[in-house]
């Protein structure tokens, strides 16, 4: 089998990994990939976004399943293009994919239909948006409606704080025409947890939780990140709390999805936030989380491609979903500087024997060399038979990878580790 999987990051070259576990794929092609996928997929220099290309390459190369994994090139129509192709495909239509697509759509939709979510109000004009914020609860969060690389979220301590990010967002347009439309939404407090889920429109399988680290620095200090570790599972999702979930939020979101003519078939994200007044959706993703891939799918003792296929072709109740009932850990090492300004082009040094455990996110190829070229240049991946030996046994790997300007959080999983003693 010829696959073809959609975007260049280290959750690609997770997917990827997992993937190559199946002896029935005989090629993978990665568009466009990274320096560091190259040694798992053939990298294809085609962007993630240019749908009419990546359409174009599948019917040449006889590819028989294509994976897209990043939100751009599925809200923008991805595979809605590849199918139309005669493709089979891993990921929801570019209606459904609006789940993230837009933020205004996701709070209406759990209005609607009653979803726990945190109370919100929607604008489009921003002196409306300022004039509110002068009696709104502080803190409070503002979120630009559309895709903004997993930064359109700010969580405003002042008032000042709010109105300057309504004003970055609708005046400055820091976030184009994502910011046209803002939700200013109600501040929560709580464990937050991280569930990526199978689903093929009928049947939800949730993964194994997890607990992303957002903030750059220690003690979850600094700006906000893409993601600067994960762990899995999180101690705080206990089996009660799953059990809730799947009731008051899983289920009632595919069915709501259906509801609305927009089945949902692939991998569906749940931020959530373990409140006082129980779990409450905080973002949903269209796709696979990143950096959560890196410590979801090395659990994952069923054949990936199997599961995939199954959410393509409506079969997910009879399939076998299984994961491993060990720990893992993900260490994600950056340039220093992120996620501001930072220096790339430095020579990566990765063990062989390390390989196979480390995602690469931002690496270039250059004269036969991995070079650093992103802001998060790779995650460091341990599994352990407690989340102690993952965290311990993640940190002594990244010890031993190296290049110039690398700098990476010391406390991932300190928190996780304080709640498992609680």
């Amino acid at each position: 089998m010829k696959i073809m999987v959609v975007g260049g990051g280290g959750r690609e070259h997770a997917i990827i990994k997992k993937l190559k576990e199946n002896k029935n794929i005989s090629e993978i092609f990665a568009l466009p990939g990274n320096g560091g996928i190259a040694r798992d997929a053939v990298c294809i220099n085609i962007s993630a976004t240019d749908i009419k290309k990546i359409a174009e390459f599948a019917v040449q190369n006889k590819i028989d399943y294509a994976v897209v994994a990043p939100d751009d090139p599925l809200v923008l129509g991805a595979v809605d293009a590849l199918e139309e192709k005669g493709i089979p495909c891993f990921g929801p239509k570019a209606n459904a994919a609006i789940i993230e697509g837009s933020k205004v759509f996701s709070k209406d939709l759990m209005k609607k239909y009653g979803i726990p979510t945190a109370g919100y109000e929607v604008f489009n004009d921003m002196e409306k948006a300022l004039s509110y914020l002068e009696t709104a609860p502080i803190p409070t969060v503002i979120k630009a409606d559309g895709l903004a690389l997993g930064k359109g979220v700010i969580i405003a301590q002042t008032r000042e704080e709010a109105k300057a990010a309504v004003k970055s967002m609708m005046e400055d347009k820091v976030f184009g025409k994502s910011g046209d439309n803002i939700v200013i939404e109600e501040f929560l407090t709580g464990p937050e947890v991280s569930v990526l889920s199978f689903t093929d429109g009928k049947t939800v399988v949730p993964m194994i939780s997890s607990m992303d680290h957002k903030r750059a620095g220690d003690n979850d200090t600094g700006l906000n990140t893409g993601g600067m570790g994960t762990i899995a599972p999180n101690p705080y999702y206990t089996e009660a709390v799953a059990k809730e979930c799947m009731e008051k939020i899983f289920l009632p979101t595919i069915n709501a999805m259906n509801s609305e003519g927009r089945t949902f078939k692939g991998c569906l994200y749940f931020g959530l936030m373990l409140t006082e007044k129980g779990p409450k959706v905080i973002e949903y993703n269209c796709r696979f989380g990143d950096p959560e891939t890196q410590v979801v799918l090395p659990l994952l003792e069923s054949d990936l491609l199997t599961v995939m296929q199954a959410v393509t072709n409506g079969t997910l109740a009879e399939t076998e979903v299984k994961f491993s009932k060990k720990n893992a850990a993900c260490v994600i090492m950056a340039s220093q500087g992120y996620p501001k300004s930072y220096e790339k082009g430095f020579e990566i040094n990765i063990p062989d024997e390390l390989l196979s455990t480390t995602y690469v996110a931002g690496a270039a190829l250059k004269d036969g060399k991995t070079v650093t070229n992103g802001g998060r240049v790779l995650g460091v991946t341990a599994v352990g038979d407690s989340l102690k030996q993952a965290i311990d046994k993640a940190y002594g790997n990244v010890e031993k990878i190296s290049f110039k300007n690398a700098y990476y959080r010391r406390d991932i999983g300190a928190k996780a580790l304080k709640a498992g003693k609680e």
